[in-house]
């Protein structure tokens, strides 16, 4: 869907920049500059990330690529085409929850009501595991093993199987909540208090309220960040991080393909250290 959207992107820019239909194009008029000024089109005009940019860029490569072993008579233009490169994207900072703030966010929640004490057990064991908001949502009881070697289960990108280990604060959570479910017949493990699946952003939405009230209570700091379902995943790979966790095992304990996507805790963790050291200077 990406790719095709992309092509009716590029077909209705080099349209109007020609001033003729889409039907009438030519191939020979998608060469290098227009596919240049297309990709400036979407950064200036359609306000795209570098990110979108790329992606939009890799679906053109494909087509021209297809076309090169098909139409060698054109070989030159594509391989103009072929030689427009991404651009660098600057990574995202960080954001992740130090130990007092997760503490405050957790004190947050109600625990004299359902969705309160729910909160508390969803926050905890997405700060614990790292689970994705997709993969915390979808759990079902039958995804915990809170037994010897107590870990939780589930299918991540690609639908691959991922196994995570439970710490004893976190089975004990879980004991308590799994008989205390407002609708314990319904599939997921975390539901809204009439059984429904929960949202993604209705967790995101829970998650602004108790960090806004632990922002005012207990954690000013919490007011400075904007604490997300991906910045619990964030604080779980930071906290091992701080253990001493062998960046691999990360790696693995996330999900990520590639060590390349869980280096970016080690920048951020040298750049905390360099302010600190800043600080004391």
């Amino acid at each position: 869907i990406a790719y095709r959207d992309t092509i009716r992107l590029l077909l209705n820019h080099a349209a109007a920049a020609i001033g003729t239909p889409v039907a009438t194009l030519d191939f020979t008029q998608l060469d290098a500059p227009m596919i240049s000024g297309f990709l400036h089109h979407l950064e200036t005009d359609r306000g795209n990330s570098i990110r979108t940019r790329n992606a939009r860029l890799a679906a053109i490569r494909s087509l021209f690529t297809y076309a090169a072993r098909r139409h060698p008579e054109h070989a030159g233009d594509i391989a103009r085409v072929l030689a427009i490169g991404p651009k660098r994207a600057a990574h995202a900072t960080v954001t992740y929850l130090s130990d007092p703030e997760l503490t405050a966010l957790i004190a947050a929640c109600d625990h004299n009501t359902v969705t309160g004490r729910r909160d508390r057990v969803m926050i905890h064991l997405a700060a614990q595991t790292g689970l994705r908001a997709a993969e915390l949502l979808t759990l079902t009881p039958a995804d915990l093993h809170l037994d010897h070697g107590a870990h939780v289960s589930c299918r991540g990108k690609g639908r691959k199987k991922r196994i995570t280990p439970l710490t004893a604060d976190t089975i004990q959570l879980l004991r308590g909540w799994l008989p205390a479910r407002p609708a314990p017949g319904s599939a997921t493990l975390f539901t809204t208090s009439t059984g429904t699946p929960l949202s993604r952003d209705a967790f995101a939405d829970r998650l602004t309220l108790h960090a806004a009230a632990a922002a005012s209570s207990s954690c000013p700091s919490l007011g400075d960040k904007n604490t997300t379902p991906h910045v619990l995943r964030h604080t779980a790979a930071m906290r091992l991080l701080h253990a001493g966790v062998d960046i691999a095992v990360i790696a693995l304990w996330l999900g990520h393909e590639s060590l390349t996507t869980t280096a970016i805790y080690l920048k951020a963790d040298l750049e905390t250290k360099e302010k600190d050291i800043a600080r004391t200077a």
